[in-house]
């Protein structure tokens, strides 16, 4: 979540902000999750992805990559129904496709994190803005991550939500110097 002033969020916000958020992440499972959810994000809150997550659990078998790869339209047909989730068919099918994509990255990485990580040389960039207002909405990084994504298959990965991602995922570190 990018030009967030996380300290006026609610509870649920500010535990995700506190306990996840920006925590450099090596599991290729919370990985594809923290993916999936970006995408979701696309023009609505973060809250409303966050309030909505357990539905996305449990609609995508706990985001086991393989398992939602191996999902098909039908099962897009029955979670369109559901009003748990976010109900938008192009992200519905685009997480079942970037699940079939983050199979093929680790096919030829080992591991979807060893890929992500391998375009900050296994470090976090630490920017550590002076405030919300200071973080940018994409960067050079976002930008060749979302090019190398997309030239793979990726869908809904533009630079804006890639770096979001990355901010999650804790490749990049973008904690104001007060926090």
């Amino acid at each position: 979540m990018t030009n967030a002033n996380w300290m006026n969020e609610t509870p649920a916000l500010l535990a995700y902000y506190q306990t996840e958020w920006g925590r450099p992440e090596h599991d290729d499972q919370r990985l594809f999750e923290l993916l999936c959810l970006e995408t979701y994000q696309a023009g609505l809150s973060w809250r409303t992805v966050l309030a909505k997550r357990p539905a996305f659990r449990q609609a995508f078998h706990q985001f086991e990559i393989a398992k939602v790869a191996a999902m098909t339209n039908a099962d897009i047909d029955q979670l369109m129904l559901n009003p748990d989730l976010i109900r938008n068919r192009r992200k519905l099918t685009a997480t079942i496709n970037n699940a079939q994509v983050v199979l093929a990255i680790q096919r030829e990485f080992g591991q979807f994190a060893k890929y992500l990580w391998q375009f900050v040389d296994d470090q976090p960039i630490v920017n550590h803005p002076a405030t919300w207002a200071a973080v940018p909405a994409q960067s050079p990084l976002s930008i060749q991550v979302a090019r190398d994504l997309k030239k793979r298959g990726c869908q809904f990965v533009g630079p804006v939500i890639i770096y979001a991602y990355l901010q999650g995922a804790g490749l990049i570190d973008d904690h104001p110097q007060a926090d």
